[in-house]
């Protein structure tokens, strides 16, 4: 049965409803309550990327440099933690030019697009089972959902810009991107199956006892390769193919606008991670020698700090591999997850 709700926010609602009481027509009061709730919570999640993206992307710089016997960020502030804010006064104090033969609309709005995109994921994905923006039934439908937009978006993002190389590189990511998207339901699928639940909450609770990532290596490994290609992430960031593409769909991106991709680069990491996290490791699972938020942020962080680690040791593919890989391995490989659930854990 669909069931939608969220604790978070009705609670949220119901502290304003008791603050604007006495300056709020009755029958505005809970509309206007709950609007502004939903941005609390919004703003509350822009925060927590905000944190994470900072100290996350910090770590990348000093890890890739270390990894390639640099010293990386060194010199702004101690041990350099200040040198991404500089690069962000940097970025966003450039003119924000508008390509000549851009679709000025299109082109400005497709990125942000893709920002509120995930940020609206994020509101179904619990972090802990209290700080969850919509509980729903069907929460992990709506989420690939959501994530079934993003090629759309990049290729307006790249066919907008009115450049040749970026046009090329959406469609190329494009293509990446709707190949490994039926592996990516098939596992979901499995998933779904083994939890006997769309919900979130309910796939967390499921594994009170096991992981699924102990039930079902095979999926996890699978969803672990297609969320980095989802992600756009080494070894198939086929967008920054230097020698051939330049920076692909992002190749005419103003200074300002690099700064908001920057931003969702690492906001697409941190749901992939949240998204491993609840799906195969429990989310906010854990002993109770820790709140429930820790082990949520210390799951994430190391799913991410592996995916920074793969990308220092693995060079890019070429497209007709990252192709072949898609549709001749994960989606045989996705089935067969599939059926190994149904045949052990269902039937």
């Amino acid at each position: 049965m669909f069931a939608i709700g969220s604790g978070a926010i009705q609670g949220y609602t119901t502290i304003i409803e008791g603050l604007l009481r006495s300056v709020v027509p009755q029958q505005y009061l809970f509309p206007l309550s709950a609007f502004i709730a939903i941005l609390v919570f919004a703003v509350g999640l822009i925060l927590l990327l905000t944190v994470f993206i900072y100290f996350v992307s910090y770590f990348e710089r000093k890890f890739m440099a270390r990894m390639q016997s640099r010293h990386g960020p060194t010199y702004v502030g101690k041990f350099g933690w200040l040198q991404n804010l500089a690069d962000l006064i940097k970025l966003i104090s450039k003119e924000n030019i508008v390509p000549k033969g851009a679709d000025g609309t299109l082109f400005l709005a497709s990125i942000p697009a893709m920002v509120a995109a995930f940020v609206l994921m994020l509101f179904f994905i619990p972090i802990t089972s209290t700080y969850l923006g919509i509980g729903t039934s069907l929460g992990l439908i709506v989420v690939f959902m959501i994530l079934s937009f993003v090629p759309l978006f990049v290729f307006v993002a790249g066919w907008a810009s009115g450049n040749k190389f970026a046009s090329i590189g959406a469609e190329r990511s494009v293509v990446m991107l709707i190949s490994y998207e039926i592996p990516l339901l098939l596992v979901v699928v499995s998933v779904a199956m083994l939890a006997n639940s769309y919900s979130f909450s309910s796939i967390i609770s499921a594994q009170h006892t096991y992981w699924y990532a102990l039930l079902m290596p095979l999926g996890l490994a699978i969803f672990f390769i297609i969320m980095l290609a989802e992600l756009e992430r080494p070894p198939f960031d086929l967008r920054e193919a230097d020698s051939e593409l330049i920076a692909g769909w992002l190749t005419d991106v103003p200074a300002p606008y690099y700064g908001v991709v920057l931003f969702l680069d690492y906001a697409r990491i941190f749901t992939g991670a949240l998204l491993i996290s609840v799906l195969f490791f429990g989310g906010y699972l854990g002993p109770g020698i820790l709140p429930p938020f820790v082990w949520a942020v210390i799951k994430v962080v190391l799913l991410s700090i592996f995916i920074i680690v793969i990308r220092v040791t693995f060079v890019r593919m070429r497209i007709s591999n990252v192709l072949r890989l898609g549709w001749l391995y994960m989606t045989p490989l996705a089935v067969v997850n599939l059926l190994v659930t149904f045949v052990l854990f269902i039937h």
